[in-house]
């Protein structure tokens, strides 16, 4: 693991608007040029919380695999196959019979899981884990990629066009339910659209253009400060992975993927200013 210092200024520019806890922005994306898949994801909660990256190695019935959140949760991760996953919360929705949320850590049993996604896919219905808080975005090596949501009683599957896919707070399915419009959601689409007009895309790129929907921290009524906890970008084809904790590019910490993977203990990191 390195900690290097202004590698990524994705951070510089990110808007200061009053702040939803809720909020927090997904994207998958191929770049059309050179095929190469990149991921980003601004994770946004109280700043107090105790995140951390937790790498756990491959094993006889489990595949090597990241995963960042915290207290024994994963918020998103990615495994050794190159599957990809991360949550957002969105309007709550009614329950779906015989269905439910996890009552133990599902990132990672799917990551430990689920070479793919369609894997992924089918180990939410072998759980019978249907969110009614939530949406989940999966996607892989093969540049495939989906947004599982549950709403109205059903399974509502939103597959990747064209090469890229969005997802923050809102229910594609139902926007009307809720955090919709979505100013993040509309950023993201525009600045991808201006970075495509460029002669290269890479990580750095993806980043800072995927970086101005992230939170300034914000201390609420009660004192208590709110804001993008960190932000991660992973180069899915070339095992690149960044992480920039609190809004901060003095210290991003930077891993590759495929030697983080070969290890054979678990490690634990945590993110501290």
């Amino acid at each position: 693991m390195i900690k290097i210092k202004l590698l990524l200024i994705v951070l510089v520019g990110v808007f200061s608007v009053k702040y939803s806890l809720k909020a927090c922005s997904v994207l998958y994306y191929v770049d059309k040029a050179t095929g190469k898949i990149y991921a980003v994801n601004n994770e946004d909660y109280w700043y107090d919380v105790e995140a951390y990256i937790q790498i756990e190695p491959r094993s006889k019935n489990k595949l090597a695999r990241l995963w960042y959140g915290w207290d024994n949760f994963a918020q998103g991760g990615i495994n050794e196959s190159g599957l990809f996953f991360d949550a957002a919360v969105t309007p709550e929705q009614q329950k779906i019979n015989g269905y439910g949320n996890p009552k133990n850590n599902l990132g990672d049993k799917i990551l430990a899981h689920c070479r793919n996604v369609a894997e992924a896919l089918a180990f939410l219905e072998k759980e019978k884990i249907a969110l009614n808080k939530s949406h989940m975005m999966f996607g892989d090596k093969s540049g495939k990629a989906v947004i599982v949501e549950w709403v109205d009683g059903e399974r509502v599957l939103h597959w990747m066009e064209d090469n890229q896919l969005i997802m923050t707070n809102y229910l594609l399915s139902k926007p009307e339910a809720g955090n919709y419009p979505c100013y993040r959601y509309e950023s993201i689409e525009k600045r991808i659209a201006a970075m495509e007009q460029t002669a290269e895309i890479d990580l750095l790129k993806v980043g800072n253009t995927f970086g101005q929907a992230a939170q300034t921290p914000q201390k609420t009524a009660t004192g208590r400060v709110a804001g993008t906890v960190y932000s991660s970008f992973i180069n899915l084809t070339d095992n690149q992975f960044f992480l920039s904790y609190k809004l901060s590019n003095q210290n991003v910490i930077k891993l590759d993927l495929s030697d983080e993977f070969s290890k054979t203990k678990k490690q634990r990191i945590k993110l501290e200013d």
